[in-house]
């Protein structure tokens, strides 16, 4: 593999399913659509940070750290998973969160309060400057923090999303299949640039696209290439990215990071009422509201077969009571 050489905990439950979404592929009468069930990783409700994790988690492990440290919304998938890992392998955790303390401590919040871990709020100073404070006043009290990039997203947790092409590649000879397309939430853009580095190496002919939830499709490339390119020299490979080398569609960031709308109640009524399964309101819910209007819009062929990465968050739909 890949990423052999690098330190890795086990942490996921892997590989995680593919499956097929006969229903939901009828009633669109678009593509053949499948989606890869990374919601089923397995920690604390699973999701795709946990991938990450693995890598990120040895990283601290070998540098003798004591405490997790990292940063999100309040609703943070990945702080959720931080937590979690954190408490699996006996380290504390501090979560710097955006914002102030709602009334009421619900969906992924809950979570991690019920994980252990200790939630600072940044309030009104930006999150990443806060982050620093936070990680400079535990060392001053003698503690050891490492700090989980936002997304975990450096070229340590990218290997995650490496080694998951791989694992993807392998499912794909074993079961006789191919997939045109891989759509996906991004954001941090980890995921993806992962997924494009393990794609080059072994010779993927699809095209991987991210729907972006928060950031123009400019800046989404930039941020990607940077991060594929330090990837695969932290993997010793002889790649380099461009931003034109990324797919990103960013015609659905609708009222902005977290705000649902009606693109989002769709898919998630949608997919749960034809296949049972479950979307979250922040990432998969508007990328796979985004797939929606593809298909209704052409952009695939009928005899195509897409694969939909779903990177879970299902935490999240129970801090949010106005979906219906």
């Amino acid at each position: 593999m890949l990423t052999d050489r690098h330190p890795r905990v086990s942490i996921a439950h892997l590989p995680t399913p593919l499956e097929m979404l006969p229903r939901l592929t009828a009633l669109l009468r678009g593509p053949q659509l499948w989606v890869k069930r990374d919601d089923q990783t397995g920690l604390a409700t699973g999701g795709n940070k946990t991938r990450k994790l693995e890598f990120l988690v040895a990283e601290a492990l070998a540098q003798k750290a004591d405490t997790l440290v990292t940063c999100g919304a309040a609703q943070s998938n990945h702080a959720r998973q931080t937590a979690a890992a954190a408490a699996r392998f006996g380290l504390a955790c501090t979560l710097v969160l955006r914002g102030h303390p709602p009334a009421q401590a619900q969906g992924n919040l809950l979570l991690d309060q019920l994980l252990g871990a200790d939630v600072v709020w940044a309030g009104d100073t930006p999150i990443a400057e806060r982050l620093e404070e936070v990680a400079e006043s535990l060392k001053a009290h003698g503690r050891r923090p490492y700090i989980v990039p936002y997304g975990g997203s450096n070229p340590v947790g990218v290997c995650g999303y490496v080694a998951a092409m791989e694992e993807l590649m392998a499912q794909m000879a074993r079961e006789g299949i191919s997939f045109d397309h891989i759509i996906l939430a991004s954001s941090s853009g980890g995921t993806q640039a992962g997924l494009m580095v393990a794609a080059r190496v072994l010779g993927y002919r699809g095209r991987i696209l991210g729907i972006s939830v928060d950031l123009l499709a400019g800046p989404l490339r930039q941020r990607m290439a940077e991060l594929a390119t330090a990837t695969a020299d932290h993997l010793g490979l002889p790649l380099s990215f461009a931003p034109e080398d990324f797919a990103v569609e960013d015609n659905y960031l609708g009222g902005g990071y977290g705000v649902i709308g009606d693109l989002e109640r769709e898919a998630i009524r949608l997919l749960a009422r034809t296949e049972g399964l479950l979307l979250d309101p922040v990432y998969t819910g508007r990328a796979f509201g985004g797939l929606i209007d593809l298909i209704r819009r052409g952009a695939f062929s009928p005899q195509e077969r897409v694969l939909f990465w779903h990177t879970g968050g299902v935490a999240g739909l129970f801090a949010r009571p106005n979906l219906e």
